[in-house]
């Protein structure tokens, strides 16, 4: 393998990447021949005419002419079969060499039909379920004239005050693997010159989620060790998954920034990843690296490209420096052939160099966007993102023959449905939670009352409505609110109390220090419970909150992240026991801020805590517990289930064998419902300080009441490798504990043996 890496690294010196030497498009190169250095350029440009949701102030300018000028390879922010075709006549029809474009666009979580933000979904745990959601929304984008997705976002983050938590996958590199696999295949599918695909690109590289004191866009400093057994692996297995693109994060990386960062991207991307396809800049990330200190607009921007960048997302410094960057020597035009070749490339792979408008039939639409299909999917997603954290008294399901109070600031709610980084849904589409309530619920008594704001803070306000009216603060007084809320609930059976975040509080640019529920809900909450009536919080957000006030008061709690356009019907199923939760959770949720980062893959140290009793001398806290108030791998059911102990086939492991490590799980109670199982190991003794507990496997089951069923997952050396010192991927023999559970909080309860 080695002697491989430095064939690779030779060949990329004498400016050819190894896969490149190896085989060339014919009608990528007979383009090449024809281009000048100015066309060439023009490829490695990408803008936006705006009027979506941006990501930064910049909007370009004279977009047509310099299409027509052939200084364009793609944009984004353009949608509809007309418009698409329309953009890529002025391309085909008006540029020199007709070079078609690349249509981008952010397609998070569902494109129409939106689904739970990706922090709910990955609480699914169902990788064909995520794998399906991918699918309809390549689906409905192509439609709609795309063939480029900024999607799937895979950082993994253990700081639940950074927004972007919502977007990811949460804090498990193998969970979060799987997921970016299965987004991968989802969207591109096997063909992608089938107009139903899309290119997909994999964001952001890397350690974008491990910003310092989660704040948004800040510098990231962490060992190599940890980059590559805990951060990178999401972006490998998008990698190996075949995604067409990548896109830098706007951080730094050993002081260096992404999109400059030639070890990241040339020297672990394409030489030890093998990556074959383009590389694309965050929003503007280029023209950042001024503000890092990297030099002026030129500087940066030959930097970028000789780091192995590809395009420039509306910065325009390839655009306006490369050529003279080139004539003074300080970039060569075998650089920039280089990156062209590779936009062409993924130009020819969508088939647009055959048929530029493959994605502009304008029968599309109206067959394939807000299907009824595409909704009941939404539907089902969503239901299947819920997490119940706690069911006092057995209040949930809820009876639909109970008198029920619905009350809540985000009750009757439409315009936070959607959650974050939704900007190609229409939150006018959403499914509010009282007409979800009546719609499953029909010949239910249902009062409701708004009860308070999302908060009373209007300077917060203007901070989260950036994008529109996200918290409206009433006209009425708190008071009058608070007061109208307890009547109606003095009067009900059972109060059903929809709380939490705006969909703007959390994403990007929405890091938070308080990570509690606002003050305006929480007294709302206090209140509701002094009533004495059964109190069940429905709780929405996008990250994990600090609830411990909450846990302790005698309530119940279903959380349901942002669900998407079917959010109030699939709030209703639950909430009424027509769907059983299954959800379980990704991220740590911490007793306080104070505790983050939490999480369950911690490295041991030295001086251990022997329990949750506080011992002096030992890495514990004098006022909290180290564990996180609901651990990874948490969620309860209406239902119960058993487990058995853990068992191994057999006592030793070998290289080119195989065992099975099973246990029985039995449903206990009186419902049908969905279980996650889960395989955690520990290494006991290896040559980097192993995490306290890994997850290996899971898998999602059904069982009936008093069914039980044998889960097995088979173990090979592959599940227990890990990047040592040296980078190197490797196992070492010795002694594994293991446990299978429905949570990481669990004691191991089985051994055995990597032996030569």
């Amino acid at each position: 393998m080695r002697k491989i890496n430095l064939s690779v690294a030779f060949l990329f010196f004498m400016g050819l990447s190894y896969l490149q030497a190896q085989e060339r498009i014919p009608q990528v190169e007979a383009l090449l021949e024809k281009m000048t250095l100015e066309e060439k350029i023009g490829q490695l440009n990408l803008l936006t005419p705006g009027g979506g949701v941006a990501t930064g102030s910049v909007v370009s300018e004279d977009v047509e002419a310099k299409i027509k000028a052939g200084q364009v390879g793609g944009v984004f922010g353009v949608s509809s079969p007309e418009r698409v075709r329309q953009a890529q006549e002025i391309a085909v029809k008006n540029s020199r060499l007709g070079i078609p474009l690349l249509i981008g666009s952010d397609v998070i979580h569902g494109y129409k039909t939106t689904f739970p933000t990706p922090l709910g979904l990955s609480s699914s745990w169902d990788m064909e379920l995520i794998k399906e959601t991918a699918k309809v929304a390549a689906k409905e984008a192509t439609a709609d004239g795309i063939n480029w997705n900024f999607s799937p976002m895979v950082d993994i983050s253990r700081d639940p005050r950074w927004g972007r938590v919502a977007e990811g996958a949460g804090e498990d590199a193998y969970l979060g693997s799987q997921i970016a696999i299965a987004m991968v295949e989802g969207y591109q599918q096997d063909d992608l010159t089938q107009p139903q695909t899309m290119m997909a690109t994999v964001k952001h590289l890397a350690l974008y989620g491990a910003p310092e004191g989660g704040r948004d866009y800040n510098r990231v400093d962490m060992s190599r060790t940890k980059m590559f057994n805990e951060y990178l692996p999401p972006y490998k297995a998008a990698v190996d998954a075949g995604v067409g693109s990548v896109m830098t994060s706007f951080n730094d990386i050993d002081g260096v920034p992404a999109s400059g960062n030639k070890w990241l991207l040339t020297d672990l991307l394409r030489e030890r990843w093998g990556f074959d396809g383009f590389v694309v800049s965050d929003y503007t990330s280029v023209n950042e690296m001024i503000a890092h200190g990297m030099g002026d607009l030129q500087d940066v921007s030959a930097m970028a490209l000789k780091a192995g960048l590809d395009m420039d997302m509306v910065g325009e410094g390839f655009l306006t420096t490369l050529k003279k960057s080139v004539d003074e020597g300080r970039v060569s035009e075998e650089e920039i052939t280089t990156a062209a070749r590779r936009i062409l490339e993924a130009k020819h792979k969508l088939g647009l160099l055959d048929d530029p408008y493959r994605y502009s039939d304008a029968s599309r639409p109206e067959k394939d966007i807000l299907t009824a299909g595409n909704r009941q999917l939404a539907r089902l997603a969503a239901t299947q993102s819920f997490v119940l954290l706690k069911d006092h008294n057995q209040v949930l399901p809820v009876s639909k023959k109970a008198k029920i109070a619905l009350i809540g600031p985000l009750a009757d709610d439409q315009t936070n449905m959607l959650g974050t980084w939704a900007p190609t849904g229409d939150f006018k589409l959403s499914v509010p939670v009282l007409e979800g309530f009546k719609n499953v619920a029909p010949k239910a008594k249902i009062t409701y009352a708004k009860g308070a704001n999302i908060t009373n803070d209007t300077a917060y306000a203007k901070k989260v409505n950036v994008f529109g009216p996200k918290v409206e603060i009433s006209n009425r007084s708190p008071e009058k609110l608070l007061q109208e809320a307890l009547k109606v609930a003095k009067a009900a059976d059972v109060i059903v109390a929809v709380v939490g975040e705006a969909s703007e509080m959390s994403g990007e640019a929405a890091s938070r220090t308080n990570i509690q529920i606002p003050e305006s809900q929480k007294r709302l909450i206090r209140e509701l419970v002094a009533t004495g009536k059964p109190v069940a919080l429905v709780l929405m957000s996008g990250r994990p909150l600090d609830i411990s006030e909450e846990m302790e008061m005698p309530l119940s709690i279903l959380q349901v992240w942002h669900p998407g356009v079917e959010a109030g019907n699939a709030i209703a199923d639950v909430v009424f026991g027509d769907v059983n939760p299954s959800g379980k959770l990704t991220m740590s949720w911490p007793r306080n801020v104070g505790q983050i980062p939490v999480y369950y893959g911690e490295r041991i140290t030295g001086r251990p805590a022997a329990s949750e009793e506080f011992e002096k001398f030992k890495s514990n806290y004098l006022d909290v517990v180290n564990s996180p108030l609901l651990p990874f791998g948490y969620g309860l059911s209406y239902t119960s289930f058993e487990y058995g102990k853990s068992k191994a086939s057999s006592e030793n492991l070998r290289a080119d064998e195989e065992i099975i490590i099973s246990t029985t799980v039995t449903n206990t109670g009186k419902k049908v419902g969905k279980e996650v199982v889960q395989l955690y190991i520990h290494d006991k003794v290896r040559s980097l300080t192993p995490p306290k507990k890994q997850l290996i496997a899971f898998k999602k089951i059904e069982l009936k009441p008093g069914e039980s069923m044998t889960v097995e997952f088979p173990v090979t050396v592959e599940d227990l490798k890990f990047y040592n010192g040296s980078l190197e991927y490797v196992y070492e023999p010795g002694e594994f504990d293991f446990f299978v559970a429905g949570s990481s909080n669990s004691d191991f309860d089985g051994t055995f043996t990597v032996v030569e």
